[in-house]
């Protein structure tokens, strides 16, 4: 939990040390996920440790242009079209809705359908955070509290707990990255 709650307070800030915290935290929830039933939101872990990867690398270079000596991030913050959001909203329901039935027929998986739908809409939402999408944010909240559920059925308490705490943090983090993009920071 304090490496998740690092994760985020660092990503707020937008240094890139959160992504370190971020596999930390992810391989201990890997085997707490799998041990608890949620098949994909273990495999979920897995894509976030290639994604801090990726995102350190993006957030560092600025996507591709060497920038050094910032005291954040060389990636900016920037707004995704509306174009993007009718095409990621109803596609990550559609993949969801998909795996769901699968996980439903063919394995144990507890709560099939809201596993599928956080992890597959936490893989957009990721995504969007490692090329500083402002509307990640927003994302996440509707994630975060429909995890919130996930894990309190599960009887995971704690993860419970530190995820209505970030849905508090994520309130900060949407208006500290906005405050930034809109000063041209």
């Amino acid at each position: 939990m304090i490496l998740a709650i690092a994760y985020l307070l660092l990503a707020i800030r937008e240094n890139p040390w959160c992504w370190a915290m971020a596999i930390g935290s992810t391989s201990i929830y890997t085997v707490l996920m799998y041990s608890a039933g949620l098949y994909m939101e273990s495999a979920l872990q897995l894509f976030y440790i290639a994604i801090a990867v990726y995102g350190w690398h993006q957030w560092v270079t600025g996507g591709g242009a060497a920038v050094t000596g910032t005291p954040h991030s060389a990636l900016t913050v920037r707004r995704w079209p509306w174009r993007a959001h009718s095409v990621a909203i109803p596609g990550t329901i559609a993949v969801a809705a998909v795996s769901g039935w699968l996980l439903s027929r063919y394995s144990s998986a507890a709560l099939p359908y809201l596993d599928s739908f956080t992890t597959f809409a936490a893989i957009v939402a990721t995504w969007m955070v490692a090329r500083k999408i402002l509307e990640n944010w927003l994302y996440w909240f509707v994630i975060d509290s429909v995890s919130v559920y996930l894990y309190i059925s599960r009887g995971l308490y704690l993860t419970a707990a530190l995820f209505c705490g970030y849905l508090v943090l994520i309130v900060f983090g949407y208006r500290a990255w906005r405050k930034r993009m809109e000063s041209g920071q």
